[in-house]
């Protein structure tokens, strides 16, 4: 029987140390961590584990966010889990018991993973209606854009490509700017002198 841990953050700015902590405090053996967003089951590092789960083992997370972001996500995970008869456990999520003594197993699943959803729903809710107010002030401006009219990179490129001593990949390769944003900027260039 083996405690294995599961760790995610949802982009490589953020640090899964705290969970690590938790996880290793009581006493994981093993501990599959990703940088990666939850939307999906499909990431490498779960995949690994689910294969290689055994018998009586038991997965833990800090809390079941970490390891799944969906309704429909967490009961497929949860039969995979119950078929190889190993067990899940969240820290935060201590109500959650997999064993076929509680009754009450698959209707606080149910519950709970139906009041994530809704909170993850009403978060969604209200960042667009943020930005719908945001937009309505004149206060929005949307994603910036990676490479703006000052940009000293695309305007080198540019300055190259205008000169014809350089194929495409050497001018990417020297100012660090991608082949497409390059010919995007040069085809707007274009059309904006024909106007």
């Amino acid at each position: 029987m083996r405690k294995i841990g599961y760790c995610r953050v949802s982009s490589s700015d953020q640090n899964p140390k705290r969970q690590i902590i938790q996880l290793q405090e009581i006493g994981c053996e093993i501990i599959y961590q990703e940088h990666t967003s939850g939307a999906s089951t499909n990431r490498p590092e779960l995949q690994k584990m689910l294969s290689d789960l055994k018998e009586d083992d038991t997965i833990h997370v800090t809390d079941l966010t970490r390891i799944t972001r969906s309704t429909k996500d967490l009961f497929e995970l949860i039969d995979y889990i119950k078929e190889k008869r190993a067990n899940l456990n969240s820290l935060k999520d201590n109500w959650l018991n997999l064993s076929e003594n509680n009754p009450y197993s698959h209707f606080l699943i149910t519950v709970m993973a139906g009041v994530n959803q809704l909170e993850r729903d009403l978060i969604r809710m209200r960042q667009r209606e943020g930005i719908e107010l945001a937009k309505e002030e004149g206060k929005y401006q949307g994603r910036l854009r990676k490479y703006h009219e000052k940009h000293a990179g695309m305007n080198y490129a540019i300055k190259l490509y205008n000169e014809g001593n350089m194929t495409v990949k050497q001018i990417c390769d020297i100012t660090n700017v991608s082949r497409s944003a390059l010919y995007r900027n040069i085809k707007n260039n274009k059309s904006s002198l024909l106007k």
